[in-house]
């Protein structure tokens, strides 16, 4: 069984046990580890025999996870320059991520 389902902008497909990385959520710190948290924008759920296409969402599944804590994406550079005239900016970016096991999915 899976679903497809949004968060933070972005589409994520999940299966039971996954462990994905969304934007940082609302109210997530260090120490959040082990909250529960519930997805209502569920786009798609599958169970391999049907499968059911939300207009846009499926309005009775649900995905239930489980925050392990926080993650840093990779390092990105932004490097400003201009040309003679002795301007140089480097500027480096980490983005913070909320790390989520997902723990069931539920469809009616």
């Amino acid at each position: 069984m899976y679903a497809i389902i949004e968060t933070g902008g972005n589409q994520f497909k999940v299966e039971k046990d996954d462990v994905i990385d969304v934007e940082l959520l609302h109210g997530v710190d260090e120490d959040c580890s082990g909250k529960k948290i519930e997805f209502d924008s569920v786009l798609l759920v599958s169970d391999g025999k049907a499968t059911k296409v939300g207009s846009p969402n499926v309005d009775t599944a649900k995905v239930h996870g489980e925050i392990l804590g926080l993650a840093k994406g990779p390092k990105k550079i932004c490097y400003k320059y201009k040309k003679r005239k002795n301007f140089r900016r480097k500027v480096g970016h980490r983005q913070k991520y909320s790390r989520v096991k997902i723990v069931d999915i539920v469809s009616n």
